[in-house]
Order: C-alpha cells, then structure tokens, then sequence
C-alpha cells in the first residue's frame, strides 16, 4: 500500500511539474525552425582597412540576430581598430566599438589566450571574437575602420555569422521582438574624488546586458590608497526614482572581484578582469547580466562614483581617476 501511495504521488508530482513546465513554455513564442536560416561571411589575407574611411565587412538585408564575430589581424593599432554595427538601415552606428573595448579589454591589454562562450582573446593581438546577440528587422551592417597610429594596408581577417528570425532568449525569457542592443560609451572622463558620474541615462525599458570599465587613478604615491577608487558603488536608478538599486559593495566587487582584485586575473560567463597594474593604478574588467538580469520598465541611468561615501564616512583616499565605460543594453 505504501509503495502505491509513493507511486501515484510521484505520477502526480511529475504530471503537475509537466503541466506548470507547458504552461510557462506556452507564453513563448518561438519561430517554427523551418524560418531559421542561417547566413554570414568571412575574409582571409585582406588588405583593405582604411584610416580615412569605413570599410563595409558585411550588409545583409533581412529579419534575424547576428550570433557570432570574429576578428584577426596582428598589426600595429589592431586593437584600437573601429568596429561599427549599422542596425535596420541606420546612420549612424547605434553599436560603434573600438576592438579590444568591445570585447572587455581595457588599455590595448593583449594577454591571450582567454575565453568564455561570450567573448575572449585567443591570439594576443589577433582571434578576438564574441557572440553577442543583435537582432535586427531589415538589414544589418558591420564595418571597420583603422585607428589613426595603425599601420597602413595591414592583412584582415574576419568572420561573420547569424540566423533569420533567431529569438533572443536569455533563462527562459524571450525578448520583444523590436528589442535591440545600443552600445553606451563614456570615453576619457576623468572624475573628482567621490563625484558620482552617468554611465548611461535611458528612457523606456530594457535590460542592462553587459559593462565594461576601463580606469585609472591619476595620483601615484605608492601607496594601496592610491587605489581605493575601487571603493565605488554601482548604482541603478530606475523608473525615475531618486534612491538607487545598489548592484555592489565596491567596484571590484561589481566585477565579482575582491580587496582590489588582490588575485589578479580571471575570466568567466558572469565577469571577468581582463587588464590590472597595480603598479599604475589601473584596471579594465568586464561585467555580464545574461544570468544576473537587471530589467527596467520606465528608465535607467547606471552611475559609478570615484570613491565611496556613506553616510559620514568616507571609505580611504580615492584619486582623482579616468574612466572609460562601455554599457550594452537591450532597449525596447
């Protein structure tokens, strides 16, 4: 009798556990996999980068998400080469990235080889891809330009791939159809000691995908304080109010990391620290909310601060630091 009453309620649970699975499934809804087709392109040994000019990698006219980039080319000024992606017939770039920057790696850092299924370094100065999802309606773009110190007519390499009607779907959740990926950039900005500066300011709603940082303190004593920029919370403002969503302790800490990245490097799906001289007080890392998602309805204006106050206490010395800052985020 008992193993009858286990049987009939394990056959219950499973039955229940099906139908709330269904249920959950059935408000997605996906492309019929017939419709999936995938396109791309690729160049081998090219020689036709310019500095004065872009030079269109790709042009495809459709409805789809681009999956997956690739780039290679080990020549002077490589990784501060102008990446630019043209979405649904824009203008101007609604994604417009230096190279290395794009993809989580601050001050032309070329260690190699790092990766995760998102994004890594394989070569050094050459085999930077990602797999970035940016849907588009009509037509994508992809371009790239030289930076000005680059050599000149330097070899090129790159792949390009993606589907036609692909879904964005990150942990179970679609996103809208009309969602799309911007790219948010903070170049240069050197901020006062505990100033709370904008790191992106966006109306409607969205989700906030992935930030990069790319920082330096501007005082050099020999001294640890000389880093406690790092104490810096990250703060979301969202649906307009004044009180924050905390999204850290400190600034390290944003990036998964611990008493001012005291292990050095590290790369994964959530985070990782692509750049640290501790002797410069400098850092680069990278940050992702693929599986930490950050949704906002009505607005959000992402800040960091330089340095950290709370209440009547202000944590050590912070410098005066610049700051670079990539926000990619989903709007729509």
């Amino acid at each position: 009798m008992k193993n009858i009453l286990l049987i009939t309620a394990f056959f219950t649970y499973s039955f229940i556990s099906f139908n709330i699975q269904s249920q959950t499934e059935s408000n997605i809804t996906y492309p019929d996999i017939s419709s999936l087709k995938t396109f791309g392109t690729m160049g081998k040994e090219q020689r036709v980068l310019k500095k004065e000019t872009e030079t269109e990698l790709y042009n495809y006219n459709g409805k789809g998400c681009l999956t997956h980039m690739w780039f290679g080319g080990s020549f002077k000024g490589v990784e501060y080469t102008d990446i630019r992606i043209y979405v649904d017939g824009e203008t101007k770039a609604s994604i417009d990235m230096e190279l290395f920057l794009g993809h989580g790696i601050g001050f032309g850092d070329n260690y190699a080889p790092w990766g995760t299924e998102r994004m890594g370094n394989i070569g050094g100065n050459s085999g930077i891809y990602n797999s970035y999802k940016i849907p588009f309606t009509k037509s994508i773009r992809i371009t790239a330009q030289l930076a000005p110190n680059a050599d000149i007519n330097p070899l090129f390499w790159w792949i390009i791939r993606g589907t036609e009607n692909y879904p964005v779907v990150f942990n179970g959740v679609k996103l809208p159809d009309e969602a799309r990926l911007k790219l948010y950039k903070l170049e240069d900005y050197i901020a006062e000691p505990l100033e709370e500066f904008t790191m992106c300011d966006i109306s409607g709603a969205g989700m906030l995908y992935q930030v990069t940082m790319q920082a330096k303190g501007l005082r050099n004593t020999n001294n640890w304080k000389d880093l406690s920029f790092m104490e810096s919370c990250v703060r979301a403002y969202m649906e307009g109010e004044k009180e924050p969503l905390f999204l850290s302790s400190g600034l390290e800490d944003y990036f998964l990391g611990t008493y001012y990245f005291n292990k050095g490097r590290y790369a994964n799906m959530l985070a990782g620290l692509t750049h640290f001289n501790k002797a410069k007080n400098e850092f680069s890392a990278y940050r992702l909310h693929e599986e930490d998602p950050v949704f906002f309805q009505n607005g959000l204006k992402l800040t960091n601060r330089c340095g950290e106050k709370i209440g009547d206490k202000v944590f050590h010395d912070p410098p005066k630091t610049r700051y670079t800052t990539y926000v990619w985020v989903y709007e729509w």
